[in-house]
């Protein structure tokens, strides 16, 4: 698995924020976003289906994202979902025809006062024009189908020329629309203001493409060289046409999604005992000796992972600190007037130097980071890599003044345990709420010294602490403890490689019950803005939960690139 390089990774971050803010302001939607490079609202991917806005921000240009923020803007603006849905074919290429169609319906109703979204609209189109032929797809009849009709329809409905570079070439396919499609292509352009009058000739485009297709499959059957060519230009052209799922991506998003057990509920979410909930210090869990040993081993691998610590005290001082007053600046030439620097002019009618000014000095005591690590079993194997990563991120942060606390997560048993065996024995009443017994652990509480609180970090090396793991109780529980001290600014970062989950509350309730209740608890405590929540996902993009989140691998030992990646994270330059 290999990360996005770092400045790629900063392209895309600043590309993603400022599309989505203009999508915002055009739309008049805040609840529009990039999550995992894919456009959402309400952390909900929109269902993109025109293949020219299927977009990699990782690698494409900003007016490529202005693009395509300015389609969906429009989109949303103009298109309205009842009508389209009332119109729209099941599947298959009728459906993607159809769909395209709309998105090229609304492009065309860009405001004239907005010459810079046309221009955007129009260079978004013509890039994608450009890579589809350079890449091949038009080498064969069904590539070649596709594409002069993306290019007859998109020019009947702006009034833009066909592109140039291809105009030839496709000459002869666009000819073959005239008789069958030139009522549809007239009634396109005439309605396109109109989406339900559009929709009928929409539809009539659609079907006569679809109506091809199978003659082209049959025509390319009778040479394997075409079949071989026309299937590769279908299998390629698919990845455009793939509208459940996004671009390949380095690292996968998890499975997850909505719970009707949680939406219906009045209660919302519901725990059935909290009777044997705990909290330890993890510390006290271990033999001395045992932990004296973790101790010494994670010292061994904090020192081959070679991090300069100074260098990251440093950039954590400066991304955090804000300045304080610290006294006065005398000598200035403006401010306000220093009186005792007044008789100067008796002497110096000249002299301007009669003015001070505050002095400030950057701090980060009004700042302090929590981190909190999912100890669940999927995450066992990772428990060393993460205990480096914790490690150096707490000493680090303490020697640039900032104080941190490392918390975890975890449950008491697996499967249940007494909660479930209460619920059993009550006569299993419908939709119980969480069934298991939540342990929180802290392995440094944000009082205690990084020298003093070192063997409680190495307790996150006991392999038997990871169980199953309630995701939203335990931000819940950290938020808290966060909010308990006097703070400027309060971040927690929760390191994580999956969803929640316990199977006795999943087999009891429905498969996203404590998904839905991870989500609903950050967006809640995002909307207080009290604390700042990242996400760092281990392997996994946590976008699903997490707005700003960075996903991470830890294969390899942590190293300084990750730690700056790390540090973008918590400035602000984060996945949308």
């Amino acid at each position: 698995m290999t990360p996005v390089p770092q400045n790629a990774r900063q392209r895309q971050q600043r590309a993603e924020e400022l599309a989505a803010a203009t999508l915002r302001a055009l739309a008049g939607d805040a609840r529009l976003e990039f999550r995992g490079g894919r456009l959402c609202r309400d952390a909900r991917p929109l269902p993109i289906l025109a293949p020219h806005l299927r977009l990699d921000t990782g690698v494409a240009e900003f007016g490529d994202c202005r693009g395509l923020a300015d389609s969906v803007a429009l989109r949303l603006q103009h298109s309205d979902a009842a009508v389209f849905a009332a119109a729209c074919p099941a599947e298959g290429i009728e459906r993607l025809v159809f769909d395209w169609l709309e998105q090229m319906r609304v492009e065309a109703l860009a405001d004239a006062a907005l010459p810079g979204q046309a221009r955007n609209l129009r260079r978004r189109f013509e890039h994608w024009a450009r890579d589809y032929h350079r890449a091949g797809l038009t080498r064969g009849d069904f590539g070649m189908l596709m594409y002069a009709l993306a290019q007859a329809c998109w020019s009947h409905l702006s009034g833009y020329p066909v592109l140039e570079e291809t105009e030839e070439s496709t000459e002869g396919m666009r000819a073959s629309f005239s008789e069958p499609l030139g009522a549809a292509f007239a009634g396109l352009r005439r309605h396109r203001a109109d989406q339900a009058a559009f929709a009928p000739y929409a539809l009539a485009v659609a079907r006569h493409v679809a109506g091809r297709v199978p003659p082209l499959q049959h025509a390319a059957k009778q040479d394997d060289e075409n079949a071989d060519e026309e299937d590769e230009a279908k299998r390629r052209f698919r990845l455009l046409l793939n509208f459940e799922d996004g671009a390949e991506q380095a690292f996968s998003l998890p499975e997850s999604g909505e719970s009707r057990l949680y939406v219906d509920s009045e209660d919302g979410y519901r725990v059935f005992s909290r009777a044997w909930d705990v909290e330890h210090d993890a510390a006290t869990l271990l033999r001395r000796a045992l932990l004296q040993e973790y101790r010494e081993h994670l010292d061994r691998r904090v020192a081959a992972a070679g991090i300069n610590l100074r260098r990251l005290a440093r950039e954590l001082r400066q991304l955090l600190a804000v300045p304080r007053p610290d006294g006065w600046l005398f000598d200035e030439e403006d401010g306000r007037i220093d009186g005792r620097r007044l008789a100067r002019l008796l002497t110096s009618p000249e002299e301007r130097r009669l003015f001070r000014r505050d002095r400030a000095q950057p701090s980060a005591e009004d700042c302090v980071v929590s981190l909190l690590v999912d100890c669940s079993g999927s995450m066992k194997a990772q428990a060393e890599a993460v205990a480096v990563l914790g490690d150096i991120l707490l000493r680090a942060l303490e020697m640039a003044g900032i104080a941190s606390e490392l918390l975890g997560f975890t449950t008491g048993t697996w499967n249940g345990g007494r909660p479930q065996r209460e619920w059993l024995a009550a006569g299993s009443p419908a939709a119980p709420g969480r069934l298991n017994e939540v342990c929180h652990l802290v392995f440094k509480p944000a009082s205690r010294p990084w020298r003093r609180a070192r063997p409680g970090i190495a307790a996150l090396l006991k392999p038997d602490l990871f169980r199953e793991g309630v995701d939203g109780e335990a931000v819940d529980w950290a938020c808290e403890r966060l909010l308990a001290r006097e703070a400027r600014r309060r971040i927690l970062i929760v390191i994580s490689d999956g969803c929640p989950n316990d199977a006795a509350t999943r087999r009891a309730n429905d498969a996203f019950y404590l998904d839905h209740h991870l989500r609903e608890v950050v967006a809640r405590r995002e909307r207080q803005g009290a604390v700042e929540i990242l996400g760092l996902g281990v392997g996994l993009d946590l976008s699903p939960f997490y707005r700003r989140c960075l996903a991470i691998d830890l294969a390899a030992p942590p190293d300084n690139a990750l730690f700056g990646e790390i540090l973008q994270l918590i400035g602000g330059r984060h996945r949308r």
